[in-house]
């Protein structure tokens, strides 16, 4: 801006205000909540999260108070109409060679009485998260001597005039006006205004936006049911169980619609629970069971008989959907009396007659109509949707109660980001007990419309490599243990269609990530999250592409981290011992809050209260985020040691067993580092391996490689394997098992 232009209270025209307006009105429904927080005079300098170009007239709409914007010189310079904007709007502009000026202008505006706002990430995000708060912010609040009032807006991400999908402007219209929500945080003094309590007022005001979203008060059964009636002729599943079944949605819908109809009448308990693999089956067993008004519950096949009869008898749970060769195949599983064969059921309600009517319907009736037909409710909220049953690593397994609201969050928030478009082909062999598996390969792909390629099993590696081949596969999710045996069974070519390959549930070995670099070309992403947050809550993506002449470099990945957290997510790091808060770029105990994190433990209250603190979720890890908001995760405080006072990290002291000895752990893990008690120094640490190693070799390796005396393993415990859970984690109550059997005197 002209630094001619002066200062006014007044400085927004009243025809460019009133189509301002207008403008608001007609694309967007725009609902607030603290604005009476913002002090009625005086000069106040907000702060806010930066979303799309339309943010400042989303956030002047809101504001009972005239606001004087300040944005960047280069956009005022990118066209004739930012430049004519920016007069007309009095926004101040700023740039690196005038940012002493603007900051002196701020100033003399905050002193006269103003309400000045700045965006501190200093652009645009690409991503659709926050990135790091710029510090300038600060000088001004303090040389004007006003409050500091943080303000976070939710929805207009995926808007025309965002950055989502890596696009702008290019993007379908959206028929109905978009739901944005303003939250406003309590006015902060100058001195307490710093960038990390910033960006976490920031975080926390998100979270709060993101909870008033509309959908997340929706069915997650009529939310599947509208959008597989909506492109009834897509491709959406194809089934490698056996032979190649390619599953349209109109047949997948048309399916579920006639089981539910029966499954309505036959089954009176609320609690369903399922038992099959990967496949069209298995997603029209669920979609049956949730649009027959029940809950489905998918039980882990591979957790022992004692665990599965433990869930069972918790969920309530007397019938179980499954097939006759998975009976044949898991015998030692607890079957019910009431065990149904899906294909005899289907068969019991007419078959393909019965599934007739179903399908005209799908091709024929909106969606809306469609889902109506089925009787499905518009509001689901936070009643109980899935139940997922946790490996329990001590006792019985825990029942992870998990909502609508939950479901559908997490669905939305993987949504923001730009690694699972609808245009995504997605290969899903997780297990539905699986949280990844349950939501992100089972709800998502309908919701979201991209397809999924299923195997029935992620240790089947061959298959998944020759999916991914035949059906061009663009997305692969795998713990490290599923895919050490793909890096090493594939050829380049066979997976040169993939363009995202996230790593979960365990920390990814730096050197697993520097193979598929090396022998694939592919850089692994890592992720993070939990059973009871639905379960993404931090993904590493690819940087955004640079859109505009004037946009700079934003990263989406940071090696070493699992990214920063999904949209509509705040945390706190607090001391594992004392839960006094830290600041969030300290080590210790993370703490998350969002509507994609559960309510509680089926039937435990106990457990739930141990689960939270003060309305947050307690993780049982230990991690730190960095300035940009990337987290870092330390290792779970249950394999961490205390020897002597000190905290013994039993993942640092594993990776670097690997590294001195080169191991290589492409079939399994073959070093485990467990902790005991003992009484002289409190705990001892046991290392569990399948291999041919003495003390004495240990000790001289680790100690050549830098690690104290403390962490190096005083007894060596030899199993013929390292147990490992189903879903691909250390089975750590059985590693527990086997190093309580050691002698460490």
């Amino acid at each position: 801006m002209d630094s001619s232009l002066p200062l006014r209270r007044t400085y927004l025209p009243w025809v460019l205000e009133i189509l301002s307006r207008l403008l608001m009105v007609c694309l967007y429904r725009i609902r607030t909540r603290g604005s009476e927080r913002l002090p009625a005079t005086g000069g106040v300098l907000l702060v806010a999260n930066h979303l799309s170009y339309i943010d400042p007239a989303l956030i002047q709409v809101a504001c009972p108070r005239p606001i004087r914007f300040v944005g960047a010189d280069a956009v005022r310079k990118s066209h004739p109409l930012f430049d004519w904007l920016f007069r007309q709007s009095g926004t101040l502009s700023i740039s690196s060679g005038s940012a002493l000026e603007t900051t002196r202008r701020v100033i003399s505006a905050l002193s006269a009485g103003e309400v000045v706002c700045v965006f501190p990430e200093g652009a645009i995000s690409r991503t659709g998260q926050l990135h790091a708060i710029m510090r300038g912010f600060e000088l001004m609040a303090r040389r004007a001597r006003v409050p500091v009032v943080p303000v976070a807006h939710d929805g207009i991400w995926g808007s025309v005039f965002s950055f989502s999908g890596n696009k702008l402007l290019f993007k379908s219209p959206r028929l109905m006006p978009t739901s944005v929500f303003v939250a406003w945080g309590h006015p902060l003094a100058p001195s307490a205004a710093t960038a990390s309590r910033i960006r976490r007022e920031l975080l926390d005001l998100g979270e709060e936006a993101f909870q008033e979203r509309p959908v997340l008060r929706r069915h997650l059964a009529r939310e599947c049911v509208r959008a597989l009636a909506k492109r009834p002729g897509h491709l959406q599943i194809i089934d490698r169980t056996a032979e190649r079944r390619p599953v349209k949605a109109a047949q997948l819908l048309a399916a579920a619609s006639a089981l539910s109809r029966r499954l309505r009448r036959t089954i009176p308990e609320r609690r369903v629970g399922i038992v099959l693999p990967p496949g069209a089956g298995a997603a029209i067993a669920n979609l049956a069971v949730i649009c027959a008004g029940k809950v489905p519950v998918n039980l882990n096949f591979t957790a022992g008989k004692a665990a599965t009869e433990a869930a069972l008898r918790i969920g309530e749970i007397r019938t179980v959907i499954s097939a006759n060769l998975m009976r044949a195949k898991v015998q030692n599983f607890p079957w019910p009396e009431t065990t149904l064969d899906l294909r005899e059921e289907i068969a019991a309600m007419g078959g393909k007659r019965a599934i007739l009517p179903w399908l005209i319907a799908a091709w024929i009736l909106p969606n809306q109509l469609y889902a109506s037909l089925l009787g499905l409710p518009r509001e689901g909220d936070r009643e109980e949707a899935g139940v997922l049953f946790t490996s329990g690593s001590s006792g019985e397994p825990k029942g992870v109660v998990l909502s609508h609201r939950n479901i559908l969050a997490n669905c939305w928030q993987i949504s923001s980001l730009s690694i699972l478009p609808d245009s995504a082909v997605l290969i899903g062999c997780l297990p539905l007990f699986h949280s990844f598996g349950f939501t992100v390969t089972l709800w998502y792909p309908m919701i979201r419309g991209c397809r999924l390629v299923t195997v029935p099993s992620p240790l089947e590696s061959r298959k998944v490599v020759e999916a991914i081949r035949d059906e061009e596969a663009t997305v692969l999710v795998g713990a490290p243990t599923f895919l050490r045996p793909i890096l090493k069974k594939a050829e380049r070519s066979e997976l040169r269609t993939l363009e995202l390959v996230v790593s979960g549930a365990e920390k990814m070995p730096r050197e697993l990530y520097e193979s598929f670099q090396d022998r694939h070309h592919i850089e692994l992403m890592q992720g993070y999250g939990l059973t009871e947050t639905s379960p993404v809550t931090n993904v590493n993506q690819h940087n955004p592409p640079l859109l505009t002449e004037t946009a700079d470099i934003q990263e989406g990945k940071r090696v070493g981290t699992v990214g920063r957290m999904l949209p509509g997510m705040t945390a706190r790091i607090v001391d594992p011992d004392t839960f006094a808060e830290r600041a969030l770029t300290d080590s210790g105990m993370l703490l998350f809050r969002g509507a994609n994190v559960f309510e509680g433990y089926l039937k435990d209250p106990q457990k739930t209260a141990d689960a939270f603190r003060d309305g947050w979720f307690v993780t049982g890890d230990l991690a730190r985020f960095d300035e940009e908001g990337f987290l870092t995760i330390e290792g779970r405080l249950s394999r961490f040691s205390k020897i002597g006072g000190e905290m013994v990290p039993h993942g640092t002291v594993e990776q670097t067993l690997v590294e001195v000895f080169d191991l290589d752990q492409s079939e399994g893990p073959l070093v485990v580092v467990v902790g005991v008690p003992d009484a002289s120094k409190g705990e001892a640490l046991i290392l569990l391996t399948s291999l041919e190693l003495t003390t004495e070799q240990i000790r001289e390796r680790l100690l050549a490689a830098g690690l104290p005396s403390l962490w190096v393993p005083k007894v060596i415990v030899r199993v013929d394997k390292i147990p490992v859970l189903g879903t691909g984690k250390l089975d750590l109550k059985s590693c527990r098992q086997f190093a309580a059997k050691a002698d460490t005197t």
